[in-house]
């Protein structure tokens, strides 16, 4: 067998997306040449391919907290035990996740050093030493950095691993309305990058209590939903109160000079985000990515033979030269490979759009387009080419958002009852909605029989149940949740 049929099988997905999407996405994350498995188990090593979306989604999501006053800074990896130890609900709700540094070389240090699971307590007194006056609020910074959790096990490229990259805003607010439209205004950002830039229709709300994030007021979320029925966690976004700045000393000066307290947020979005696209938009053929963030956008693929390969090559040329001033173009013009094969490659690394030039389109003046997400085919004039190709890549996106808000539609069943609940989740996934007491343990027992869990409750806590009963005791609801299994 030739090493090129060796190749031909190897790009190639075999597994189901929809009969196996545990084994499907793992092939295709490493088939697209997005990520590989790192030594360490738990860990992976991001490709190129797979840094370049997590690079587009980092420039249209820094771009929006730059428009509203946020700005970057870097903080240590090594966090001292007595700093995490100051706020004690992040020091409990951390305990299991938390890697240590207790040697430097031969020499055992004098203090632990937690490597980062997250900056609050490391952020939050610089904060404090920033803040003097009201004149200094609000005061906004964000970081893009990794941080390790080592607890996970289960481990997913992107979904769940035990370093991954992310963002962490954190700010400084004089008084609770300011922090909540903060929150908001941050929350408000992720939706409309899932929706805007990723084709992900995402739900809005705020967690449950006993799943909030440890030390916070009100932690609000968007669920994404995957096409296995499950449900993502797509960012999250933090009210935290006061019980940070009080534990680390953040106070200012009001207009009166009377000392008072800060109220602090603290939000983040991780490359779990980049597990979601993949997971939302892919198929059996590979990946599938949304024109905004593909680092291709369009892929021009030449057809010749012999007599007709110098023409078809300068007509494609021509055409990648002219396209690349507008949009991100690979002109696939290698000699070793037929058509057919780079075909599948591309639509295997997910280019959005391809462009196909033969002898027909060169004596036409022609070129012929097709769509990844289905193959759909169209001819475009030369020249009106940079138009065509623009209107083809919004087409693009408007069927992958499309399919995915159908997805979330259909997949969303009002129901009462324990048998009906259970029932639901098993044979259909997606989320259950119904009406909760708000007693965890009415929570523990659906997760202990389909392994679903309160996902989601309305942003308005003053929202009237969908049901007058919980779904699970039958006593009196105070809540609509929204119950999903979930990555």
């Amino acid at each position: 067998m030739s090493d090129a049929t060796d190749q031909d099988q190897e790009l190639g997905i075999t597994e189901s997306k929809e009969h196996s999407t545990g084994d499907w996405y793992a092939e295709v994350v490493r088939k697209a040449e997005l990520a590989d498995y790192a030594p360490m188990g738990g860990f992976i090593v991001t490709r190129p391919r797979g840094y370049a979306l997590w690079e587009r989604l980092q420039e249209n999501l820094d771009g929006m907290f730059k428009q509203t006053g946020v700005q970057n800074a870097y903080f240590p990896v090594l966090i001292p035990e007595s700093y995490l130890e100051r706020e004690s609900e992040i020091v409990e709700g951390f305990d299991p996740e938390v890697a240590w540094v207790t040697h430097a070389g031969r020499e055992e240090l004098d203090e632990r050093l937690a490597v980062r699971p997250t900056s609050e307590s490391i952020i939050t007194p610089f904060v404090s030493q920033w803040v003097r006056s009201h004149r200094d609020l609000p005061l906004r910074v964000n970081q893009w950095c990794s941080v390790i959790r080592w607890e996970a096990t289960d481990t997913k490229p992107f979904f769940r691993t035990k370093e991954f990259l992310w963002q962490e805003g954190h700010t400084a607010h004089r008084d609770r309305d300011g922090a909540w439209d903060e929150t908001m205004t941050r929350l408000d950002q992720y939706h409309r990058l899932y929706e805007e830039v990723m084709a992900i229709p995402g739900l809005k709300g705020r967690k449950p209590d006993h799943d909030k994030f440890p030390g916070a007021d009100t932690t609000t979320t968007i669920e994404a939903l995957m096409p296995d029925g499950k449900s993502v966690q797509a960012c999250t976004s933090h009210y935290l109160g006061t019980g940070f700045a009080e534990a680390y000393d953040v106070y200012y000066t009001d207009e009166d000079e009377e000392e008072q307290v800060a109220h602090t947020t603290s939000w983040g979005l991780s490359w779990r985000a980049l597990g979601a696209l993949i997971m939302t938009h892919s198929d059996d053929q590979g990946l599938v990515l949304p024109p905004t963030l593909a680092p291709t956008q369009v892929v021009i693929v030449p057809i010749w033979n012999e007599e007709t390969k110098d023409d078809v090559l300068e007509y494609a040329g021509d055409l990648a030269d002219d396209l690349g001033a507008e949009f991100r173009v690979n002109l696939d013009d290698r000699d070793e490979r037929n058509p057919g094969f780079k075909y599948n490659e591309w639509e295997l690394k997910g280019v959005p759009l391809r462009i196909e030039v033969g002898p027909n389109e060169v004596e036409d003046g022609e070129a012929t387009l097709v769509h990844r997400p289905d193959g759909e085919r169209e001819v475009a004039d030369r020249e009106d080419i940079g138009g065509t190709v623009d209107e083809a890549l919004d087409t693009v996106y408007a069927k992958l958002y499309a399919a995915a808000e159908e997805n979330l539609e259909e997949n969303i069943r009002e129901v009462h009852g324990r048998d009906e609940i259970l029932g639901t989740v098993g044979r259909h996934g997606g989320y259950v909605k119904t009406g909760w007491c708000g007693d965890e343990d009415c929570e523990a027992e659906i997760k202990e029989n389909v392994a679903a869990e309160i996902v989601l409750l309305p942003l308005d806590e003053d929202e009237e149940p969908v049901h007058d009963t919980c779904g699970i005791c039958g006593e009196e609801a105070v809540e609509t949740a929204y119950f999903a299994r979930n990555y």
